[in-house]
């Protein structure tokens, strides 16, 4: 080949002579790159293994509530009839990577990014600054004790079976306007000359006054009678509260006992309350669907907003579940992340999840609020 002064191209002949100072010039300056490209290398593999200030949320364990743990029933209920089951009443958890002793590094946090069914949020937002390992433990194991009783008591009231229960005041609630009226440890037993049994019966003797009037509370302070005159206030959810917290000790007329390993915290409340209404009543409340949901409980049946529900919907469906009970309060955080194949449905009640589960059963699911709303979620 010639170029266009009839040369040879590529003739070792005509390629110029190597300068030997240029040679030894060249290696003083591969061996620095070399150097600091190792260098750097070390760098960013040191970089990935400090802890970063994050924690990363994960889909968790999906346990079955009609199922069994190591041979023994989830739940057992003792003191009354109960019935057999089919299909699936799943509660769903959140894994959670990171917090008090136990830092994620900065590959977790970026494949956090990377994954849908992750979310990477800073340490602070999921634990206060200075809690310790332990305390989350302890919290956790609470709040699932407290989830257990409520679901319990739920449940009961739901199917029409009281539960005698007394009404400690546990403490006040931010500006409440009972402060020097009603104290830490009073057991609140009536409301305008009405007796108050439970929550719900508190709730409702509430309701019956405006917010800002005084009601008539009835306490016991020790061994001693109290009567107080206690203005009311309005409630974030608009209905008239008292401004105290109350600690409600249940005296359950049948025993239910829930077994639940390793798992913590208040959002399984829920769908505990529903378990226990499919064991102590005829027929299966699922007609063998396979549901799941997530959503705390108290007393009286309302249900509440929790975290995490994006990882909770993607393990509620690789667990199988084709409909999922959502907290109404979460549906805004249910947008843009159903899976394929999953119904979401909003509840603010257990009689609402229960009402939702029978339609859903019955095939009778088209006029069930979705979450978020329109028939692109129905999967049956």
């Amino acid at each position: 080949m010639t170029d266009s002064q009839g040369r040879r191209v590529g003739d070792p002949a005509d390629e110029p002579a190597a300068d030997p100072a240029s040679s030894t010039a060249a290696q003083p300056r591969t061996v620095a790159a070399l150097v600091c490209g190792a260098g750097a290398v070390v760098l960013l593999s040191l970089l990935a293994l400090l802890p970063v200030p994050y924690a990363v949320e994960s889909p968790g364990p999906v346990r079955d509530t009609l199922g069994e743990v190591g041979g023994v029933p989830l739940i057992e209920v003792s003191g009354a009839p109960t019935y057999p089951t089919e299909g699936s009443l799943a509660l769903t958890t959140v894994r959670v990577a990171g917090g008090p002793g136990a830092a994620v590094s900065l590959p977790q946090v970026v494949q956090a990014w990377l994954d849908p069914t992750r979310v990477a949020v800073p340490v602070e937002q999921l634990f206060p600054v200075g809690t310790t390992s332990e305390q989350v433990a302890e919290r956790d194991a609470a709040d699932m004790s407290t989830s257990q009783e409520n679901a319990t008591a739920a449940a009961l009231a739901e199917l029409g079976i009281g539960v005698p229960t007394t009404l400690t005041v546990a403490g006040l609630s931010e500006g409440s306007l009972a402060g020097g009226l009603v104290e830490e440890g009073d057991v609140i037993t009536a409301v305008d000359g009405a007796p108050v049994a439970d929550l719900a019966d508190l709730r409702a003797a509430l309701q019956r006054g405006a917010a800002g009037e005084a009601v008539e509370v009835s306490l016991r302070r020790g061994d001693e009678p109290q009567e107080v005159a206690v203005p009311t206030s309005t409630a974030p959810d608009g209905t008239v509260q008292l401004g105290v917290l109350v600690d409600p000790l249940f005296d359950f007329p049948v025993d239910v006992r829930i077994q639940v390993d390793r798992i913590g915290g208040p959002s399984a409340g829920m769908v505990f309350a529903l378990g226990v209404l499919d064991v102590l009543t005829p027929g299966s409340l699922t007609g063998g669907e396979d549901v799941a949901g997530t959503g705390t409980i108290d007393a009286s049946g309302g249900v509440g907003t929790i975290g995490g529900i994006a990882q909770k919907m993607a393990g509620a469906r690789a667990a199988g579940a084709s409909l999922f009970l959502a907290p109404a309060g979460n549906c805004d955080e249910v947008v843009g992340h159903v899976p394929a194949g999953l119904r979401v449905v909003p509840v603010q009640t257990l009689h609402e999840a229960r009402e939702a589960v029978e339609q859903f059963a019955a095939g009778r699911d088209a006029d069930l609020a979705s979450c978020p709303p329109g028939p692109s979620e129905t999967a049956r």
